[in-house]
């Protein structure tokens, strides 16, 4: 079992939001200085989120290449205003290995086959539930489908790999949502778990009901017995 750390941005800041809001930010660190305490710990891959770039649309390179650059050679998972085929080349071009693109890829019924024929295993597609539904724009509307008929949909145009949000647990330390994981686990699609992920105990959980890695924001630091602030 893969565990990944998250490291969220906000303007030049590594930040920490509760419940995906950006008016409740728990946390703000500059990205350098956040991204050199992540890379000491020697994670397998580090999973970067433009939370400005989700919410504006449009992909910010420049902060993927400062990530890339204090990295020292741990891959990257690059997610956040990726809204076309030509942003998520360029994410790749930056330097990340992989990229995670949402509110384009269920943007009509023919999108997201697009983005598979383009990016193969390089896409990750992101699955953001919020009550039942998947969420778009940086998590701020829905887009009307349902788990089930986007799971469909990932299923009919090949997608490889899901990294699934319960959106409600995300930075609230309460714990995974298993019911969903469960539900996506057993499509086939291999699933990387992030939302409330806080310890040794619920990534032993996930992997039992089918995810190949999880996300840790918060929880990242806590099971290395690492401050938040430090």
């Amino acid at each position: 079992m893969q565990i990944i750390p998250a490291i969220d941005l906000l303007g030049n800041d590594a930040v920490r939001l509760e419940q995906g809001d950006y008016a409740r930010v728990l946390f703000r660190q500059p990205i350098e200085q956040f991204m050199g305490r992540i890379v000491a710990t020697a994670p397998s891959l580090i999973h970067i989120v433009d939370l400005e770039g989700a919410r504006d649309g449009a992909l910010r390179s420049d902060v993927v290449r400062r990530c890339v650059a204090v990295s020292n050679g741990i891959p990257l998972q690059v997610s956040g205003g990726i809204r076309s085929i030509d942003a998520a080349h360029d994410a790749l071009v930056a330097g990340a290995s992989r990229v995670i693109v949402g509110t384009a890829v269920w943007a009509d019924d023919t999108a997201l086959g697009r983005y598979v024929s383009s990016l193969g295993e390089r896409l990750v597609v992101a699955f953001d539930v919020r009550d039942g539904a998947l969420a778009v724009r940086g998590w701020a509307e829905s887009s009307g489908l349902g788990v089930a008929e986007a799971l469909e949909r990932c299923l009919r145009m090949g997608v490889t790999r899901l990294h699934v949000t319960a959106i409600e647990r995300d930075g609230t330390m309460r714990g995974p949502d298993l019911e969903l994981y469960r539900q996506v686990c057993a499509s086939g699609i291999a699933v990387v778990a992030a939302g409330g992920v806080r310890d040794d105990t619920d990534v032993e959980a996930l992997a039992t009901v089918g995810c190949e890695a999880a996300v840790m924001g918060l929880g990242y630091l806590t099971r290395l017995g690492l401050s938040i602030e430090s």
